[in-house]
C-alpha cells in the first residue's frame, strides 16, 4: 500500500500539487487521470523520488520515504518497478541484457540465476525466443512487454506505469492493460498507472483518482465514473464522441 498525505509541490510561483491525499492499494490497478498540466505526472515523480515534495508525506507500507536514511531509501527503491512511456529500453543491448540490467546492478545473483529470471519474466509477458533481439527489431507492443518484464525482474512490491499505451494501436493497448492487471493481481503489487486513455480506465480501473488543477477532484472506480456528477470529471471523460454516446445511452 502507498499512502500520500497532504502533498504539496511548487515550481517557482506555480503551485502544481495542492494538498493531495490518496491511498493506493496492493493487488489493485490504481489509475491517475487528468488533463495535461493537471499535476498527475508531478505526483508520480514525487512518489518515485524524482521530485521532493514541499510539504506532506509519501509512505510505502507504513515507511515514510522522506524520513528514511539515504541507505534505506536506496533499499526501498529496489522494490519499485517503473514502466516508462516509451519503454526506455537500451538500444544497444539485447532483450535479455535489458531485462538483466537491474539484476546485474542491484543483486548478487549468478549468471545462471539471472538468465533463469529473465526467461521467467519473458514467459510471463508472453514473449519467447526473443532474448537476442535488439529493441529496433521489436514491434511497439513487444517493446512495452519487454519493458514490463524488466520492471518486474526485481520482484517489485510497487509498479509505476507512465502512459503505458502511448503510441499503441487499440488491440495492443488492451493486451498491455490486461497484462498489467494480471501481473498486479498475481504478485499482489501496488500498481499506479498514469494515463489519458479512457479505454484503459474502463478496462482495468479498480481505483481511479482524477486530478484537476493540482487537486484531487474525484475518486472512484470504473463502475461509478460514468455516473459521476462532477463537472470537471465529466468534461474530461466525455471529451470524445464515443464516451458522449455512452453517457447518452
Amino acid at each position: 500500500m502507498i499512502e500520500v498525505n497532504k502533498l504539496n509541490k511548487t515550481f517557482g510561483n506555480h503551485h502544481v500539487l495542492k494538498e493531495v491525499s490518496l491511498t493506493f492499494e496492493a493487488g489493485k490497478t490504481n489509475l491517475i487521470i487528468g488533463a495535461s498540466g493537471s499535476g498527475k505526472t508531478t505526483l508520480i515523480k514525487c512518489m518515485v523520488g524524482l521530485h521532493s515534495p514541499d510539504t506532506g508525506s509519501i509512505s510505502f507500507n507504513g515507511l515514510v520515504f522522506n524520513e528514511l536514511a539515504k541507505k534505506q531509501q536506496r533499499e526501498l527503491r529496489k522494490e519499485i518497478g517503473m514502466l516508462f512511456q516509451g519503454g526506455a529500453l537500451f538500444d544497444d543491448l539485447s532483450v535479455e541484457e535489458n531485462i538483466a540490467f537491474p539484476l546485474n546492478m542491484f543483486t548478487k545473483m549468478s549468471r545462471q540465476e539471472i538468465r533463469e529470471r529473465v526467461n521467467f519474466c519473458l514467459k510471463r509477458v508472453n514473449l519467447l525466443n526473443v532474448n537476442n533481439l535488439l529493441p529496433s527489431e521489436l514491434s511497439g507492443g513487444m517493446v512495452k512487454r519487454v519493458a514490463i518484464a524488466r520492471a518486474i525482474s526485481m520482484k517489485p512490491k510497487y509498479l509505476f506505469c507512465d502512459e503505458p499505451n502511448s503510441g499503441l494501436d487499440p488491440q495492443t493497448s488492451i493486451l498491455i492493460d490486461n497484462l498489467i492487471q494480471e501481473i498486479t493481481q498475481e504478485f499482489n503489487i501496488t500498481t499506479v498507472v498514469n494515463t489519458h486513455d479512457m479505454n484503459s480506465v474502463m478496462e482495468i480501473g479498480d481505483n481511479i483518482a482524477f486530478i484537476h488543477q493540482g487537486k484531487l477532484d474525484w475518486q472512484g472506480d470504473k463502475k461509478s465514473i460514468l455516473r459521476s456528477e462532477n463537472k470537471n470529471l465529466n468534461d474530461f471523460v466525455f471529451a470524445s464522441q464515443l464516451f458522449r454516446k455512452i453517457k447518452a445511452s
